[in-house]
């Protein structure tokens, strides 16, 4: 009797903590429950209120890993450990501008056993080598902390630089002038650009653009930033890596960024004594009449049709760089601009504005100042803005 009492005392014992146990597993689930609902709950909300800052925040993350690659490539490394993603990345197809081919042409060849080497630049994305300069330049004032980028080029340095901030997830603001063509705008809202427009010349429209300006916007100038020319001076190191060192290089000039950021390049090469042919448009010829003069002039108005080139006044840095360096300006017609473009097309079978043709036009015309050189390098700087059919119609108004 003994034994059977200490038994149903031991039973009664273990039913006791089994209800025990019981109740404290259904009270944690209700506890775990009410948690659950809470966090579904909290994650609605925040799906609801906070996709715009998770957004911003993984467009903040990329956009560190995707600056810490360019540093990575700039210093020749292969690959970078990123903070936030725990591992590694590698630095192969990162820049914003892609490497562009160096071509031979034997259709703008000169004299018996000259070699004519052509760095395609129109192929860059947004169709110009702009997106070196203004993509670098983006990169970097992203690095310092710009919520937006401003730029008042209606043709392709806003392009670019609407370009560039949409890769990079940050809004673009252009304004453009009333001049600015449907195209052009078209192309800077395909980019996903806010457009604004204001003013009868570029002048008027970048006094609007710096006047919108707020306090973490960063203004993206179309040519004087040497921000610019770094990026730019990034062709000459693909050329160099390509084995080929020219004679002479030509390269069209409207404010003289190209022609900045391309001598930086030379310099970076050792190539100080190469001469650098500038070339420009009739009626968009700032840098010939400067030189001319022994000082910056400012041209009265635009009247060339290569408009890409119409800056009014080259910038100090590209004036100054025409007297440390040896630049030789030449300035040719705008129907042997066109001309050009429509031979290039046929050539090479890529369209370029006549700001583009006008570098071209030299080397097809085999100018005498070119004879002399065996290994001549053409930078074909692209140019977005102008149509087949819109160079047929200035080729037969211009005969």
């Amino acid at each position: 009797m003994v034994a059977l009492r200490e038994r149903r005392r031991t039973m009664a014992a273990l039913n006791a903590e089994r209800d025990n146990l019981e109740a404290h597993v259904a009270h944690r689930t209700s506890e775990l429950q009410a948690a659950n609902d809470a966090l579904e709950q909290q994650v609605t909300t925040d799906a609801l209120t906070g996709i715009g800052n998770r957004r911003k925040m993984t467009a903040e993350v990329s956009a560190e890993i995707d600056r810490a690659l360019y540093r990575a490539k700039a210093e020749g490394r292969d690959r970078v450990d990123t903070e936030r993603s725990g591992r590694w990345r590698y630095t192969s197809g990162m820049t914003l501008h892609i490497q562009t081919p160096l071509i031979e042409s034997g259709a703008l060849a000169g004299a018996a056993g000259q070699q004519v080497w052509l760095k395609m630049e129109a192929l860059q994305p947004p169709g110009s080598f702009k997106l070196r300069g203004i993509g670098y330049a983006c990169e970097e004032y992203l690095k310092r902390g710009a919520r937006r980028f401003v730029s008042s080029s209606g043709g392709n340095a806003g392009i670019a630089a609407a370009y560039a901030g949409r890769k990079l997830g940050v809004p673009v603001l252009v304004v453009v002038p009333e001049t600015t063509t449907d195209r052009a705008k078209e192309l800077i809202r395909r980019e996903q650009a806010d457009i604004v427009v204001h003013g009868a010349s570029f002048q008027e429209a970048n006094a609007r653009a710096m006047a919108m300006l707020e306090p973490d916007d960063a203004f993206i100038h179309p040519f004087n930033d040497p921000l610019l020319w770094a990026g730019h001076a990034s062709m000459i190191d693909e050329v160099a890596q390509a084995g080929l060192e020219p004679d002479a290089v030509v390269l069209s000039v409207g404010g003289g960024g190209l022609l900045c950021g391309v001598v930086e390049g030379m310099r970076r090469q050792g190539w100080d004594q190469v001469p650098v042919f500038a070339v420009e448009t009739q009626g968009a010829d700032s840098l010939s009449q400067a030189l001319a003069a022994g000082e910056r002039i400012e041209l009265p108005r635009i009247s060339s049709i290569a408009t890409s080139l119409g800056a009014r006044q080259v910038s100090e840095q590209a004036f100054a760089l025409a007297h440390s360096h040896p630049v030789r300006s030449l300035v040719v017609s705008d129907q042997a601009a066109v001309a050009a473009c429509l031979r290039f097309m046929d050539d090479q079978r890529l369209v370029v504005e006549p700001a583009c043709g006008a570098s071209l036009a030299v080397v097809y015309g085999q100018a005498g100042e070119l004879a002399p050189y065996k290994r001549v390098l053409v930078i074909v700087c692209g140019g977005v803005t102008a149509t087949v059919a819109q160079l047929n119609q200035w080729a037969t108004s211009r005969k």
